[in-house]
C-alpha cells in the first residue's frame, strides 16, 4: 500500500511489547525487595529505550539506516536522561506519596493491585506511546524536511526538560528557598517546563513518521495519548492538585502559563 513493511512491523509490535513487559516486571521485582514503588518512575524512560533498541535490531533490512539510528538514538537520549534525573532526585527518599496513597486505598492485595494498576499499565502505555519510535524505524525513505522539523522539536523538548530540571534542582538546593514556589527561569514562563518538554519530544518523534502519511495516521494516537497524560492525566493535573495548598501557589498560577510557555503576566 505504501511500500511500508506492515508484516515486519506487526511482528515488531510483539517484540516491543515483550521488551516493555520485561522492564516493568524487573522493576516490580526490585520494588518487592525494597518495599518502594517510586522506582517505577525510573523505569519509564528505560522502557522506552528498551523498545527503541529492540526495534533497531528487529528492523534490520527494512528501514533507512540513518533514520533507524537517529530515532533509536533520540529515544535513548531522552529516556536515559529522564531515568538518571528521576533516580538522582529520589535518592535516599522513601516512598512517593502518590503511590503510598494509592496502595493504602487498594482493594485486596496491595502488591497485586500495584502490579496491575501501576506496572502493567505503565508497560502498556510505553508500548502505545512508542508506536512512532517503532514505525519510523521501518520507513525506508531518507530524512526529509519534515524529519528535520521533528528533530528540532525533539531538541526543543529535551532542552526544556533538562534546563527546567536543573533550575529546579538548584532552587531546591538553597536552604533560603525552603517553602517557596519556584517561579524563576523557565518556571516563570510555564508552570511545567518538564511536561511541555515531553510534549515537544513526542510530537517531534511523531513527525519522523510523517513521510508515509498512512503510517502517520496509525501513529498519531501516540502523541495524542501522551498529551492527554501530561495535561489531564498523571502529569499536570495531579501535580497541581498536590501543590494547590502551598502558600503562594495560587498567585503563581495567576501570573504563569499553565502549559505552553508565555511571558509572565503582571500581577
Amino acid at each position: 500500500m505504501s511500500g511500508f513493511p506492515w508484516g515486519a512491523f506487526a511482528l515488531n509490535l510483539a517484540w516491543s511489547a515483550g521488551a516493555a513487559l520485561a522492564v516493568v516486571l524487573a522493576t516490580f521485582a526490585v520494588s518487592l525487595r525494597t518495599g518502594v514503588h517510586r522506582i517505577v518512575d525510573i523505569a519509564w524512560g528505560i522502557a522506552f529505550t528498551a523498545v527503541a533498541v529492540v526495534t533497531l535490531a528487529a528492523s534490520h533490512g527494512h528501514g533507512d539506516l540513518s533514520r533507524r539510528l537517529l530515532v533509536a538514538g533520540l529515544t535513548a537520549v531522552w529516556g536515559l536522561r529522564l531515568a538518571v534525573h528521576i533516580g538522582r532526585r529520589g535518592r535516599g527518599q522513601g516512598e512517593d506519596p502518590r503511590y503510598a496513597r494509592m496502595l493504602a486505598k487498594a482493594p485486596g492485595n496491595p502488591m497485586l493491585y500495584a502490579l496491575s494498576h501501576v506496572y502493567l499499565l505503565q508497560g502498556a502505555l510505553v508500548w502505545l506511546v512508542s508506536l512512532p519510535v517503532q514505525a519510523a524505524q521501518y520507513i525506508g525513505l531518507p530524512l526529509s524536511a519534515v524529519s528535520v522539523l521533528g528533530i528540532a522539536l525533539w531538541a526543543l523538548g529535551v532542552s526544556f526538560e533538562a534546563v527546567g530540571d536543573a533550575q529546579l534542582a538548584r532552587f531546591k538546593a538553597d536552604p533560603a528557598h525552603r517553602g517557596q514556589i519556584m517561579d524563576r527561569g523557565l518556571w516563570s514562563w510555564t508552570r511545567h517546563p518538564n511536561y511541555f518538554g515531553d510534549f515537544c519530544v513526542w510530537w517531534g518523534l511523531f513527525l519522523l513518521t510523517c513521510d508515509v502519511p498512512v503510517v502517520a495516521a496509525v501513529c498519531v494516537i501516540s502523541p495524542i495519548v501522551m498529551s492527554v497524560l501530561l495535561t489531564r492525566g498523571s502529569g499536570k493535573r495531579l501535580l497541581e492538585q498536590h501543590m494547590a495548598t502551598r502558600p503562594g501557589y495560587a498567585a503563581y498560577q495567576r501570573r504563569t502559563s499553565g502549559f505552553f510557555p508565555l511571558p509572565p503576566r503582571k500581577p
